[in-house]
């Protein structure tokens, strides 16, 4: 079972899965993306995932506060934690991101202490993009 180690500077970066591997006299570490995370004092639900080694952002959105309208050429996903809806969306997304959104969204659940989120490929609200 992969270990997570937080640090915290200006913002939070959560190593995401360090797996040590051990063998006769030899130690391979297998690292996996590292997500940093920009929050917004102001306003929690206004995260932005970042990955260190890929240019990938993801914004969070809290859809229970926000109004949220998808953008056409970017991703979004959802996923309920702690009773409330939230809606990721990539930002300038490439082909060479796209691998990893669900890693970062798995990774966001697990720093909010939610490991067991679900992720929707659709809006479970239908077409509504206001609050509730």
């Amino acid at each position: 079972m992969p270990n997570n180690y937080t640090y915290t500077y200006t913002f939070t970066a959560i190593i995401n899965y360090w797996k040590l591997i051990i063998t006769t006299n030899v130690i391979n570490i297998m690292d996996y993306n590292v997500y940093l995370l920009a929050t917004d004092p102001n306003n929690p639900c206004r995260d932005v995932i970042h990955s260190r080694d890929t240019g990938l952002k993801i914004r969070v959105y809290c859809l229970t506060e926000d109004r949220f309208t998808p953008t056409e050429s970017e991703i979004q996903l959802y996923g309920y934690a702690n009773a409330k809806l939230y809606a990721f969306e990539t930002i300038n997304i490439t082909a060479d991101d796209s691998l990893d959104v669900v890693g970062a969204i798995q990774w966001y659940a697990d720093y909010i202490e939610f490991p067991e989120m679900e992720i929707l490929p659709e809006d479970p609200r239908g077409s509504q993009n206001i609050a509730m």
